[in-house]
């Protein structure tokens, strides 16, 4: 999701280094402003925090339910950018 909302943003002209960056980017230019639903913008705030556990938690669990949910909505996550830029070169 993370290189999905880098991708929107950079078709935007907007950049920024740092994950928070992005996090923030995404959700005044997409999610705000409805051009995609605000689940995405919750949806790539707690994968990205999910990564950091994953990372750095002590005896961290993600079971394969979880790890399922994740790995679907990355996939609409994903579907819906291609929609938006679909949109935006009509």
């Amino acid at each position: 999701m993370f290189f999905t909302a880098q991708a929107l943003l950079s078709e935007k002209g907007l950049r920024s280094r740092r994950h928070t960056g992005i996090q923030a980017l995404f959700g005044e230019h997409f999610a705000k402003p409805g051009r995609m639903d605000q689940k995405y913008h919750r949806w790539l705030i707690n994968a990205f925090e999910r990564r950091l556990e994953g990372d750095y938690g002590i005896e961290l669990t993600i079971v394969p339910e979880e790890a399922r949910e994740l790995i679907e909505q990355a996939r609409e996550f994903l579907r819906e950018a291609q929609k938006s830029l679909e949109h935006d070169q009509r």
